[in-house]
């Protein structure tokens, strides 16, 4: 079953200097539990397309469903995470997992139990009580994770959200990420700018063209079963995968 299906998007805005077309008729589908990668050129409108997705900004054209169902407006199915992890530091890690909930007006027993389950499970609740200045980036990141599958979303967008990291941390998140999202049953798409980041943890790569952005191509991923982001960067087809997709943006910046 197709959790996500794009069907021929298009997004336009007016700037300063006239109308601007960000992308045109994008079309994929996200099976359920599937996680996808975007890439693309800089400036080629891939934030853009999952704050559309996201309910954030206004279709041009097409059709975003959701479970088989069109999407208006915001919905409930998905969560979102930015670059930074907006952690209110003048809150505990227990109240900002709760944050989102609260915003919704959806506490409820059923919902403060899967919190602490959360915390649990991804060993968090011991510091439920902490600041986030108390935190490493790393645990930060992942509390940010937390708050957003406190509310349950089916689909999770990442838009760069591992960039404000160090390298070393990045690695540790990214395999922290991919293992909590595999285990929640969490379908994902992520926008980064770090082909490794999009080999490594994708099931596929979406390649969007300059813009005005079209798909290139949705480039499948396949490595061992128990994979895990660190382990496949070690894999010999992870090369192979790389030089595929660098490929592919080098044609268009050749052409700019």
């Amino acid at each position: 079953m197709d959790m996500l299906r794009v069907k021929n998007a298009g997004f336009r805005y007016q700037a300063e200097n006239g109308e601007v077309e960000a992308f045109r008729n994008i079309t994929f589908s996200v099976p359920q539990g599937q996680f996808l990668s975007i890439v693309g050129p800089s400036g080629c409108g891939k934030s853009t397309l999952l704050s559309l997705i996201a309910g954030l900004l206004p279709r041009t054209s097409g059709t975003v469903e959701i479970g088989g169902e069109e999407a208006k407006g915001i919905s409930p199915h998905i969560g979102y995470m930015l670059q930074r992890d907006n952690l209110l530091e003048w809150r505990t890690i227990w109240d900002n997992v709760m944050f989102g909930l609260e915003i919704r007006q959806a506490i409820s027993e059923q919902t403060i139990k899967r919190a602490e389950d959360l915390l649990r499970t991804y060993g968090l609740y011991e510091f439920r009580n902490k600041y986030p200045r108390q935190l490493s980036g790393g645990m930060r990141q992942r509390v940010a994770l937390i708050r957003t599958l406190a509310a349950g979303p089916d689909i999770l967008l990442l838009d760069e959200a591992f960039s404000a990291l160090d390298f070393q941390t990045r690695l540790t998140v990214t395999d922290d990420v991919y293992r909590i999202l595999k285990a929640e049953k969490v379908t994902m798409l992520m926008v980064t700018h770090d082909i490794p980041e999009a080999v490594a943890m994708g099931d596929a790569v979406l390649i969007l063209s300059a813009r005005p952005a079209c798909v290139k191509e949705i480039y499948t991923i396949v490595f061992d079963e128990d994979r895990s982001p660190l382990s496949c960067r070690s894999d010999p087809r992870f090369s192979q995968y790389f030089s595929h997709i660098w490929k592919e943006l080098r044609e268009d910046e050749e052409i700019k």
